[in-house]
């Protein structure tokens, strides 16, 4: 059987990733590269970045052009419910906080705005064990 947060990365394609670093050695960077290298589509989105993974950089998730699946933050818990917004704002179906985000505020918001919402767990570690490929 599987959890909800399985459902929802299984369910997603393309990843927005907020707060991804330039840093090969912080976790966001090798999330993000383990999410790639497992056909996820990932959209960096960083402050001051032009290129990250190969990829486009976005400031902020109302700029990305595309749909996105799953919103994945690797930013502090009081950073996150503005990004939440976003989320909402763009639509996207999910918004995800990495192990040890918090935030009963991003929460609230995500649920009202109907996305589905997983915290303080890591995207890349719950893919390994559900063994998750996009192809």
């Amino acid at each position: 059987m599987t959890d909800r947060a399985t459902e929802i990365l299984a369910g997603s394609k393309t990843i927005a990733v907020v707060g991804l670093s330039r840093d090969p050695a912080k976790a966001s960077h090798g999330v993000a590269a383990v999410l790639q290298a497992h056909g996820f589509r990932i959209i960096p989105v960083h402050p001051s970045a032009d290129e990250l993974l190969g990829e486009k950089v976005y400031r902020s998730l109302t700029d990305i052009p595309e749909p996105v699946d799953l919103v994945d933050v690797f930013r502090p818990a009081a950073d996150t419910p503005p990004i939440a917004e976003q989320a909402v704002a763009i639509g996207a179906k999910a918004l995800w906080l990495q192990q040890g985000i918090v935030s009963a505020e991003s929460r609230r918001i995500a649920g009202e705005g109907g996305l589905d919402y997983v915290e303080d767990r890591c995207t890349a570690v719950v893919r390994a064990v559900a063994d998750l490929s996009v192809r």
